[in-house]
């Protein structure tokens, strides 16, 4: 009997993963790469919420384990996914620059914004406002991350490529039993494919697309991440990921026109050099209304679990709800009722 079985292989449950294997756990690993959002997902770390200037809750703590987790990842897989590089948020006038020296001085904030403005000139943008630092940022590499991971764990006989089927798992006082695999706990770490599992099918999950761009750009010299509306993000061989768009309505993976152009639109209010666009992708990212992780235990079944809602931040978020789900089973450590999935519990 293993330990862990874990069904899906995004973020999250890479992070479970990756938890449970630095802890000598056995684990087995099922997807059927159905869900894309972490393999399209932008990978970006930021400590601040630009839009609304605010600082995210226990980002301090997150970053420091983010480093140590993803060092760590590297190390077991031989391939470098973790890249710190500074976020420029660029300015288009006098108040911008005033509201993000405002922003550096609230509570909590002044760790993560520089308040030396930037006016360092980047070849193929335009920007005589200059720009603000958001420090400790980057990027992990996602698509990689999830290659070079899966690729372990089939070297290791851990994972195995198939649909879940809910009507074969079979649940004991003290086991689970799916078809050849035995385990103390199974973990659900499916993404938008949640609506599809009977155990947590109640949950509030909704998903959020977003489409991105691979771009070239030969004559845009950048080096470090620019965020305004969208990020541009540098690849190398004038090659940047460019993202991301917002749709609340739309449920489908598959890129669309008015995605397109809104992308395009966004490209050109910063960029004031040619672009080509390589590869335009889209993805369903798991995400909660009230902006919260779901971790936690079926009421009904101590041995079935759910990470799942990582929502934009999942790099930044992965590793620490992995952390406190993990801690929850094996230690009986209380959750934080902010991500717990028992907040939806029904009043009676």
């Amino acid at each position: 009997m293993i330990d862990y079985l874990i069904i899906g292989s995004g973020i999250a449950g890479i992070a479970f993963a990756e938890n449970c294997l630095q802890n000598d756990k056995c684990i087995f690993v099922l997807d059927d790469h159905s869900q894309n959002s972490s393999k399209v997902a932008g990978g970006l770390y930021n400590p601040v919420i630009l839009k609304r200037f605010s600082k995210l809750e226990n980002a301090q703590e997150q970053l420091i384990l983010l480093n140590s987790f993803y060092a760590s990842i590297e190390n077991r897989i031989h391939t470098k996914i973790n890249f710190p590089l500074p976020i420029l948020r660029k300015f288009f006038s006098i108040e911008e620059q005033n509201n993000w020296f405002i922003a550096s001085d609230k509570i909590g904030l002044s760790p993560f914004l520089s308040t030396d403005l930037l006016f360092k000139q980047y070849e193929g943008i335009d920007a005589p406002f200059g720009y603000g630092e958001v420090l400790q940022t980057g990027y992990v590499d996602t698509a990689l991350l999830l290659e070079r991971f899966r690729s372990y764990l089939i070297e290791n006989n851990l994972f195995r490529q198939e649909t879940f089927d809910y009507e074969l798992l079979e649940v004991g006082a003290d086991f689970i039993q799916y078809k050849d695999i035995k385990a103390r706990h199974i973990i659900f770490a499916e993404g938008f494919g949640m609506h599809f599992n009977p155990y947590f099918k109640h949950l509030p999950l909704d998903g959020t697309k977003g489409e991105l761009f691979i771009i070239k750009a030969p004559s845009l010299n950048l080096d470090v991440i620019v965020n305004t509306s969208v990020f541009i993000l540098p690849l190398g061989n004038d090659l940047f990921k460019v993202g991301a768009t917002y749709n609340w309505a739309d449920k489908t993976d598959l890129p669309t026109e008015e995605g397109k152009q809104e992308l395009i639109s966004k490209i050109k209010e910063i960029l004031s050099c040619d672009f080509e666009i390589i590869k335009h992708f889209a993805g369903v990212r798991p995400t909660v209304k009230d902006r919260r992780p779901l971790v936690g235990t079926h009421p009904d079944h101590k041995n079935i679990h759910i990470l799942n809602g990582l929502g934009t931040r999942g790099v930044m978020l992965g590793p620490s709800m992995a952390q406190v789900l993990y801690e929850n089973i094996e230690n009986r450590k209380p959750l934080d009722r902010s991500c717990d999935i028992k907040r939806f519990d029904k009043k009676k």
